[in-house]
């Protein structure tokens, strides 16, 4: 059983935020670090955006997730969500206010 759980450990995980999910099943997930310049030793942004295997369609664009590598799903999928960290902010305005303008 400790073995079972120290391979679960092994497996890379991390952390963005969804920026698209307009494919079924899937999620891209954008996931930011900041990094020293190699040769200007400044703290520049980076990012890259991965595609995650979201099965039941849980996350939603803006929410912050957790993702864990996995086999290959298809020919760019190499993730799969493994929980929604924070949900984002619903902003929306009610059908009644979009009918007076």
């Amino acid at each position: 059983m400790a073995e079972a759980q120290t391979k679960q450990s092994l497996k890379n995980e991390k952390v963005g935020e969804v920026v698209s999910t307009k494919m079924a099943k899937t999620i891209v997930v954008e996931v930011s670090r900041r990094v020293p310049h190699p040769l200007y030793k400044r703290i520049i942004g980076k990012r890259k955006k991965f595609y995650a295997h979201d099965e039941e369609g849980t996350a939603k664009m803006g929410d912050v997730v957790r993702i864990v590598e996995c086999r290959p799903l298809s020919k760019t999928k190499r993730w799969r969500l493994a929980e929604v960290v924070r949900r984002a902010a619903q902003v929306g305005a009610e059908p009644a206010e979009l009918d007076k303008v």
